[in-house]
């Protein structure tokens, strides 16, 4: 039985659902608006939490194999985040709306498959500097930073 496979996988979709209708009703005035956490256009912020938080989920793979994972800290993450947002500057709304939603139902059909005692295994996160259960790992990338950065492109649009 995979009850909490789940629900976090109907979590995983009513953020991504939220995330698509923000980026469905931004005008093109909004989509150039810079987020002051992120520093980047509201745009390639909503690209960003299509193509690297969802695709995250090639390392809760990992850590369900028992595998090792990279180790990665903060300062890369942050580079390589900054990367992909130079590297997407133009990106246009369709784009990110087509990253959001394929991405969205690989993660989460992926998740909703899980058996509960898959979402309990772990491996150690240099970033948090201890073992992460799956479960957690996809919560603090997805939901917990996606909403982040979700916030952050709202309040870009409030100012």
């Amino acid at each position: 039985m995979n009850r909490r496979a789940k629900k976090l996988a109907e979590r995983l979709e009513i953020f991504n659902d939220e995330v698509i209708a923000f980026v469905e009703k931004s005008d093109d005035e909004a989509w150039r608006k810079i987020c002051s956490w992120e520093q980047w256009p509201v745009g390639v912020t909503a690209r960003h939490i299509g193509a690297a938080h969802y695709q995250a989920i090639s390392m809760a793979k990992m850590i369900i194999r028992g595998e090792k994972l990279p180790e990665l800290t903060g300062d890369q993450i942050t580079a390589m985040a900054n990367e992909h947002a130079t590297e997407h500057a133009g990106c246009t709304r369709s784009e990110v709306l087509e990253v959001l939603r394929n991405n969205g139902r690989e993660m989460i059909d992926f998740v909703a498959g899980l058996e509960d005692s898959e979402l309990d295994r772990s491996a150690y996160l240099v970033l948090m500097g201890t073992d992460v259960p799956a479960w957690k790992f996809i919560e603090a990338v997805v939901l917990d930073s996606g909403k982040q950065h979700l916030d952050s492109m709202k309040a870009a649009l409030e100012l």
